[in-house]
Formats: C-alpha cells, structure tokens, sequence
C-alpha cells in the first residue's frame, strides 16, 4: 500500500484515509463505504506511517462489527497476524480492558464482577421492595441513563422533577452502594469508572494516551455523553495533538432513548477547532429512486451538516406503496408476494427483508410466512441461553467450573432464596475486598465470623459446601477416566437446589411450566453431550468440559452462516445491513412516527418526529434494488380493529407520479396473487 490515494477509493474515501494532521470527522451517508475507509485507514497507519498496531485503537457498538473489522484489516495488511495486535472492540471491552489493569484506582479488587442486566434487575428489584416488572426496568432505564450522562446519585435526588423520579433516584444512591459492596460493576460502569479514573489520575491517564495513540470511531452519532468523555480524555493532554477520527451520520442517529446524543456531532467542532471535516455522499448500494426518496425524507429534518446522497446504479424500480384494508390482510400480501418475487427472479429468500418499527408487528407476518412455507430468522430475538431460567443453571455450572466466578457466586446463592441476602452479600464483598479474594473464599476465611453471625454465615458455608462436593465429583475421573457421570450429578444438583419448586412459587403455573421446559431441554441437552451421543466425538464428557462447552457456545452463539432465509428485523436492529429486496410494514401515525407521550412539550414532541423521521431513513435505505412500503386503514389492538392513518413520512418521500401512490394503492387481492402464482409455477413444471 503506498502513500498516494489508494485505487478503488474515490476522492472523499482516500481524503479521510490520508488525512493524519489533526482530528478528522467522517460524515459517511448510507451505503457510502465507512468501514472500508476505516480499515484501509489502519492499514495506511501501520503500512506507510510505521505505527505500531498496539498503539491503535477502533471503536464499535457490537462485537460483531468489532470482529468483521479485524478480519477485514488482516487482509490488508502485509502481516495478517498484526491485526491481533491492534484493539479493535466494543468502548465496553476498551473499558473492561482497562478498569482489569486499573482496578485499584476505581476502588475495586482485581478479580471485580461485572454483572448483568437481570443480575442488576434482581438487585434494583430489591431495593425498590416491589414485583411490579415495567417499574423495575423504567428505574433500571433511568439509571443507565444517569450514569451515561456522567450524573451522580446525590444530583439525581437533588434534581428530582416528581416523586417517581425521586424514587428511582434513592434506589439509584442504594444501588450504588450495593455495587460498590459486592465488588461488582454493571455494564455502564464498563464506561463510567475509566472517564472517572482518567479525570481523577493523571499519571493513569497519560499512560493510557502513550499506550493509544490514535483512536477512530464508527458510528459516532451514537455515542452517550460518557462515551464521548472517554474519547476526550484519551485523546487530549498539554502539548498533545488530538489524533482521531470519527465516523458517524448525523441522519441515522436512532438511539436518544438509550442516552445517545447526535449533539457529540456538534460538540465535536466546538471542542477541536481544527477538525477536518470530510463527506461522503456517494452511496455504493441503492438506486438513484430509493436515494431520492431517502434524501427527500430526511431534508425535513434540521440539519447538522449539509449532504445528500447519490449513487451510479442507475434510477431502478419505482417504489411500490401499498395501502392494506387490515393487518392480516397485509401479512399475507407481504408472505405472497415475496413468494412470487423469489421465483420469478430466481432469488434467494435472504435476499428479502421485512422491517417494523415494533416486536409486536412481528407475530402477524411470522404466522403468514409459515403458512406460505418461507424460511424466516428474526433479528435481535432473545438468545435460549440468554433466558433467565438458562443463566440461573448456568451460574451453578460456572461456579462448580471455577468458585473465583463472583457474578457466577451471586446469582446461584440467591437463586432460589436460601436464606443469604444483600446485607449479608454486602459484609462479604468489603471483607472480600479487604483480602483481594473471592466471594467463596472469603466465606471460609479466618476473620469473617466476627463479621457475621452464625444465622447469616451457616447458609453461605452450606452453601458453597454443597458447590465443593458437586466439584468433587464432577472432576473426579470415573469409568472412562474424564469424571464421574455428567448426568448423575447434574442431576443431584437439581434435585438438591429444588428448582422446579423454586419457580412455581415465584411465577404464575403457565410462565413457571414454561420455563421448566426450557430447563427440561437445556439439561437433556447437556446429558446427552455428555455421553458422548451428540457431538460426534463418541467421548464422554464430565460436567467441568460440559460447562467450558457451554459458556463457548453461548459466546459463539449468532456467529454461524447466515441460513438462507428472510430476514424479519425492527428497524433499529436492521442498521448497517442491506438487503436486495425490502419491505417496510406498518408505516402508518402512531407506528412510525410511533405515539409518543401526547403531553410532553411541542420541544419534546419534535426532537422525537426528527428521531422516527431518521428510522424512516435508515429502514428506507436498507434497500438495495426494490422497495415496498405497506399501511393499514385498520389494525387490531388489545383484540379490537382500530382506525390508522398513513404516516406523514410516505407523503414526505415525494415519490414521481410513475411510483405508486401514498394512499390506497391498488392491491392485487391475495387470493388473485396466489392464483396467478400457482399458475406461474404450473407453467414452469410444463
């Protein structure tokens, strides 16, 4: 690679790759080729500038983006192995990599636990004294977005606009404390306790800035006000040149609910005076309709930055907009036509995509695509090792793996209830702190009876007494010489923690019955891996190598081959995907834009319209080749029809009379669709 403009790279792409005199901001429009300007970007960095790949940091949101980057670099550069060295992560790995080595700083153990989002509901669930679910999440929710905005509890009480507020406030303060207690983190402390430690630590955080020493970000519109803090201090010191680039699209900033402020985007130039700032409008994925349509959306919203976005693929199919007489009727004229669309193109089914603003859109679609026969997968549905019932097992199999797993030692004393509560878990955690040990360690340690009494301390030593045995023999080597019988203990250990009992006196019998199921299945499965009969091996296994296959399968979970299938997705877990053939269902007022809060401020009101009218955009620019965009003149709520307007957005895409029209499009009724689909494939067969 040379340092002339790189072929295949058009002038705005090869201008942010060359571009190393200062802080540089990539406004990159859809389809415009970001992640490519990024990784030849890296590439120029190690190749012709000589930086060390370990001094050079990229930031993503999900580890899927983190880990297609890295194999994306590898291929550039002329020793694939460098690609290691570089960090490429998620902010939430860069934070846990640093609070590891920087524990002591933030007050924390080495071995501090980072505790998950029903580990942290458990925990607020207590503190609030309430089994009311939608308050449990709405205090959870109003914490992360405190901790994000870098606010802290005593503010939060201070500022409180309402008692409810004030509540979730109190509980925060306690949450806090809790953590602090248990030596654990939740996941926005992953963020929060580096920018905290770098404000508070100089000589900490100037070794970090010597350690990184150039920083680029994707998706930079969707950083919180602590993301964008940690940015800060990395990249800026006395005598310090700001080294970074940001990517990110001021269009597609979809995430204000969960903290994120397109204002970073702003903010950027007034903090660094000498940003560079390059755009790229040329988008290397839709026709020139589907841009047009995208452009003439978007330009109602105000602007940060000026762009519109334009492409080489030629004018393309005209936008078909359908208006549908209910929701049944729209699903199955969806399921048809795509049906009738794949044969006569000779596509695949996953070059077909149906996006919704909501989950509960979904149900509909799914009944109408099984009843047609189309393949389907749905994005962002909740993972079998990801249900609460799962993770409970799980946790007793990671403290049997390993009793220094704290989150793991947690979880598993408190569930079921056997008598250890927060107070006792908060003595542990300072005492544990005190000898820089585990929580289980710490039960047994010299010391903690003076701590607790005997009714506190009896139950946590039975307890993790019961886990020692159950380690005992699931690494002690039996017949085939790899540990006793998986199953045989498995099974003791069901029986002994009794949680069938457990959940049918905590839920109602239908959600207790179901998730008993998903244990029954999960535990089954687990027997069977462990006497040899499905992994193919042949090999037994003991319970210690079926938890290490567990917890890598849980972390793979997602990476295997796309199946060829139609993607069903909601609009905000479809960005950054692409799809030949898409359609966008329920575009009707109340849906998308979706009803918002009717007595919030006309200033509230309108910076949500701008956010749904961005979702528009990013569902609208999905598409690569057609788009269909559907709405219902009725749709059934809570059982009954109710009455639907077509969303303002349709209108706003100002589509040429040659598109169909935005109000009732004629429909081929489904039942005439499918007879000339059946005639269509009779024909092919003669």
């Amino acid at each position: 690679m040379s340092s002339t403009p790189n072929f295949g790279l058009n002038a705005p792409q090869s201008e942010a790759v060359m571009y190393l005199d200062g802080p540089c901001l990539v406004l990159a429009g859809a389809g415009s080729g970001k992640t490519r300007v990024i990784t030849q970007k890296i590439a120029h960095l190690i190749e012709d500038r000589g930086y060390d790949p370990r001094t050079i940091a990229a930031l993503t949101f999900t580890n899927k983006a983190a880990l297609e980057m890295q194999e994306r670099i590898a291929k550039l550069l002329k020793q694939p192995r460098q690609a290691k060295q570089l960090t490429v992560s998620t902010f939430h790995s860069l934070g846990v990599k640093i609070l590891r080595q920087e524990a002591a700083g933030v007050g924390l153990k080495d071995r501090f636990s980072i505790m998950d989002s029903d580990d942290c509901f458990g925990l607020v669930q207590d503190l609030a004294i309430t089994t009311d679910k939608q308050l449990i999440r709405s205090i959870q929710n109003s914490i992360s977005l405190w901790k994000n905005a870098l606010i802290d509890p005593e503010d939060a009480v201070k500022n409180a606009k309402d008692e409810d507020e004030a509540q979730a406030a109190r509980v925060f303060r306690s949450y806090v404390a809790t953590l602090a207690a248990y030596q654990a983190v939740d996941f926005d402390d992953l963020i929060r306790l580096p920018v905290e430690l770098f404000r508070n630590n100089d000589p900490i955080r100037d070794k970090w800035q010597r350690r990184l020493r150039y920083l680029l970000m994707d998706e930079y519109q969707d950083t919180n006000t602590c993301q964008y803090e940690l940015v800060k201090l990395l990249v800026t010191g006395i005598g310090k040149k700001p080294m970074f680039t940001a990517v990110g699209d001021d269009d597609q900033a979809i995430y204000a609910w969960r903290g994120a402020s397109v204002e970073n985007l702003k903010t950027l130039g007034d903090d660094f005076p000498d940003l560079r700032v390059i755009k790229l409008e040329q988008n290397y994925r839709s026709t020139t309709r589907i841009l047009q349509a995208a452009n003439a959306v978007i330009s109602n919203n105000p602007k940060l930055f000026e762009k519109a976005l334009w492409s080489e693929h030629g004018l393309g199919e005209p936008i078909t907009v359908l208006g549908m007489q209910t929701d049944d009727q729209e699903a199955e004229q969806v399921a048809i036509m795509i049906s009738a669309d794949r044969f006569q193109r000779k596509n695949k089914w996953s070059d077909y995509a149906i996006l919704y603003r909501g989950n509960h859109q979904a149900r509909v679609i799914e009944q109408c695509l099984r009843k047609e026969r189309i393949p389907y997968t749905i994005s962002g549905g909740q993972s079998f090792f990801d249900k609460a019932e799962i993770k409970d097992i799980i946790s007793y199999l990671r403290l049997i793996a390993n009793d220094g797993d704290d989150p793991a030692f947690i979880r598993a004393v408190t569930t079921p209830k056997r008598g250890v509560g927060m107070a006792t878990l908060e003595v542990l955690g300072a005492f544990s702190k005190q000898w820089n040990c585990s929580l289980f360690e710490a039960t047994f340690k010299g010391g903690i009876e003076a701590k607790l009494p005997d009714r506190q301390l009896l139950p946590l030593r039975a307890f993790c007494n019961f886990i020692n045995q159950l380690e005992a023999r699931a690494s002690r080597p039996g017949p085939s010489g790899s540990g006793e019988n998986a199953a045989a203990v498995l099974d003791d250990m069901m029986k002994e923690i009794a949680y069938e009992s457990y959940l049918y006196d905590t839920f109602d019998d239908r959600a207790a019955q179901s998730k008993w199921q998903n244990v029954l299945e999960f535990t089954n499965w687990l027997k069977e891996r462990g006497c040899g009969g499905k992994d193919k091996s042949g090999e037994e296994k003991n319970l210690l190598e079926l938890t290490q296959m567990v917890a890598l399968m849980s972390m793979l979970e997602g990476k295997d081959e796309e199946p060829d299938a139609v993607r069903m997705s909601t609009l905000h877990a479809s960005k950054g995907l692409e799809f030949p053939h898409v359609f966008l269902v329920g575009v009707e007022e109340g849906i998308l834009p979706h009803k918002g809060d009717p007595d919030a401020s006309v200033e509230t009101i309108g910076a949500r319209i701008q956010e749904e009218r961005r979702l528009m955009y990013v569902g609208i620019t999905r598409a690569q080749r057609t788009l269909y965009i559907t709405w219902c003149k009725k749709r059934k709520r809570a059982g009954e029809q109710v009455h639907c307007d077509v969303s303002r957005f349709i209108k706003e895409m100002a589509l040429d009379v040659g598109d169909a029209p935005p109000t009732e499009a004629e429909t081929i009724s489904p039942k005439d669709r499918l007879a000339s689909l059946k005639a269509l494939l009779a024909t092919a067969k003669t």
